[in-house]
């Protein structure tokens, strides 16, 4: 009897490349197998198998439209359903996978709102089946790090978080193209993107918001900024209208055969255009692009969290303060410059970027802090979290970095919480929307004592 499990994917855009990447390459390849994919789209299912026949030396998978999800199962019989589609759906396939029998891996965010969490929570308990959500930011050999040293006592009891997310003007732009830029297919930005934020300080503080307040606003992105500012687009998507040196905002689909295959190419079975003019109105933007929250968790300990969409850098900056001290860690990517408008020298010569952690504790000198070398993409996150789901066996690990559904919810939460707030201008408890069970005990100082290069 093989040893494999066997695997298949609902929702082939962009993402699931990590996922069939894997299955294909050692050592993962010695215990997956990728069986089938599934998908709106024939052309975007055709144009993976493409990748796996050719660059990956496999053979042609079976596909299945959307509306043949449960024939898939039946036919295919696999163990793990991978899911990677528009996070609004995400529920659906969960859901329905885990009444077919099958443990489910999911794409972060796990869903967009309070209803759909219930609901999965109670497939969960009805099936009995696993559920893993994929926050590879935990996995990130500078997050590993801090959590080492939080949980080492380095700066005793955490009370404060201080998170900025900076998104640039081509990463922070490339949300408000896509289906993102809708609501109610993404939960906006403070679901979508600030899902990896806030678990990562449900992780690094070892436990659940309680009470969320927020503000926010759209302030750049859409029609009604742009013309607030004296702007006019007489184009609803850039492909084949406008070139990035005419608008430095413009994306090509054609410019590259995976965006060309996935996106351009399936427009005719998809109905997805994935280059819709940031400042246009076809749909409008109704997500966010600017953001300051607040939260309180369950220990006491608060969060400042601010993240907008339109910075000229890439970055973040978290600082954790304690009873004994604080710890910093600060990512400064390169800057966003269009080569062609600007000078091209002085492209070559731009900012490529800094990073740092620092430990300072009370009455001491800051001490610096070496971030582990990390390989592989989000700083060797991706790497290590596929090692979690698609290898056996795996030794225990001290720092506890495997998400359960729990996790997932308690995430999402504060962003569905801080939309919730943001419409009503009231404060919005998390327990108000979805009650969530005590947070399971993370790392502590000896689960990584004996972890080389612990602050003590």
């Amino acid at each position: 009897m093989s040893s494999h499990k066997r695997y298949v994917v609902v929702g082939t855009g962009g993402r699931c490349r990590m996922f069939i990447d894997a299955i294909y390459q050692a050592p993962f390849s010695e215990h997956a197998d990728l069986v089938g994919l599934c998908d709106i789209s024939q052309t975007r299912m055709d144009f993976w198998n493409r990748h796996i026949t050719g660059e990956l030396g496999g053979e042609n998978l079976p596909t299945y439209h959307a509306d043949d999800f449960d024939k898939m199962i039946a036919e295919l019989k696999p163990d793990v359903v991978i899911v990677t589609t528009v996070d609004s759906l995400h529920h659906n396939y969960i859901i329905r996978a885990m009444e077919l029998g099958c443990d489910v891996v999911s794409e972060k965010p796990m869903t967009t709102d309070e209803v759909k969490a219930k609901a999965i929570f109670d497939a969960i308990e009805r099936t009995g089946q696993n559920l893993r959500v994929t926050f590879n930011y935990r996995y990130q050999t500078a997050i590993s790090k801090m959590r080492e040293i939080i949980a080492s006592g380095a700066i005793g009891t955490p009370t404060h978080v201080d998170f900025q997310w900076y998104l640039d003007t081509s990463h922070g732009a490339d949300y408000f193209r896509r289906w993102h830029r809708e609501m109610d297919k993404s939960g906006g930005l403070l679901v979508h993107k600030s899902t990896h934020h806030f678990d990562l300080v449900n992780f690094l503080i070892d436990d659940y918001a309680d009470t969320v307040f927020a503000m926010g606003d759209l302030k750049f992105y859409g029609k009604e900024n742009a013309e607030a500012r004296g702007e006019k687009y007489s184009y609803q998507r850039y492909t084949g209208n406008v070139t990035k040196e005419q608008d430095p905002f413009a994306l090509d689909l054609t410019a590259d055969e995976r965006s060309k295959g996935l996106y351009f190419d399936a427009e005719k079975d998809s109905g997805y255009i994935r280059d819709r003019n940031v400042f246009g109105d076809a749909p409008p933007v109704d997500i966010y692009d600017t953001h300051a929250v607040l939260v309180r968790y369950r220990n006491g300990v608060v969060l400042n969290y601010s993240m907008y969409a339109y910075c000229p850098w890439e970055g973040e900056r978290i600082t954790v303060n304690g009873t004994k001290g604080t710890l910093e860690y600060f990512s400064r990517g390169q800057g966003h410059v269009i080569r062609g408008q600007s000078d091209d020298e002085l492209a070559d010569e731009q900012y490529a970027g800094e990073k740092y952690m620092r430990l300072q504790k009370m009455f001491q000198p800051p001490e610096s802090i070496e971030i582990p070398p990390a390989k592989g993409g989000h700083g060797g996150g991706d790497a290590k979290i596929l090692e979690r789901i698609f290898l056996p066996d795996l030794p225990p690990d001290p720092l506890k970095r495997d998400a359960t559904h729990i996790d997932g919810a308690a995430s999402i939460l504060v962003g569905v919480a801080g939309n919730r707030s943001i419409a009503t201008g009231q404060p919005v408890r998390l327990d108000d929307l979805l009650p969530l069970p005590p947070k399971a005990s993370g790392a502590q100082a000896s689960d990584v004592a004996s972890l080389a290069g612990t602050a003590k």
